[in-house]
């Protein structure tokens, strides 16, 4: 049950950031035909796309390491899963285990940033012009490094599960 209600928070944080960038695009386009035609850009658009860029990418890149999309070259991988599961599966728990530490690294440095944004009150863009506070885009960067951290720990886990069902099963002989 837990399973599937990550499962679900990780879906609806990928479907948030889709969501944004659909929005994010008609402010940019609108943005484009407002300086073209009328020669009255929207203030705060750069702004916007730059902060926006870091939310997005940690919204969705949880559903990214759920559905086996995250960046990697996964033809040796492949290859040694086919031939040699167990072997396949340990180098996935290994995989899986790093990418979670590497994601609570960036936690470590993100929280206190997060805490320095929301006390200091710090903003992006100009004062007078156009302001967007910082701290929301930390805290979605907090949220993400948590979640994609515990779907990595959650791969790994199956990883082991896939190992010990492996150890399992009884050999099988080529005799008749």
């Amino acid at each position: 049950m837990a399973v599937r209600a990550f499962s679900a928070l990780v879906a609806g944080l990928n479907s948030v950031g889709t969501t944004w960038i659909f929005i994010l695009m008609l402010v940019v386009n609108v943005d484009v035909l407002s300086r073209y035609l009328f020669n009255a850009p929207i203030q705060g658009v750069a702004e916007i796309v730059e902060l926006s860029i870091v939310g997005i990418v940690f919204l969705q890149i949880s559903d990214a390491v759920r559905a086996g999309r995250l960046t990697r070259s996964d033809g040796l991988f492949q290859q040694i899963l086919k031939r040699r599961p167990v072997i396949g599966h340990v180098m996935g728990v290994v995989f899986d285990l790093a990418g979670a530490v590497f994601f609570i690294l960036i936690l470590q440095g993100a929280v206190p940033r997060l805490i320095e944004a929301y006390e200091r009150g710090y903003f992006a863009g100009n004062e007078g012009l156009f302001v967007v506070p910082v701290w929301p885009i930390r805290l979605i960067l907090v949220i993400g490094c948590i979640v994609v951290a515990l779907q990595f720990a959650l791969l790994a886990w199956r990883n082991v599960r896939a190992v010990r069902q492996l150890r399992e099963q009884p050999v099988n002989s080529d005799i008749d």
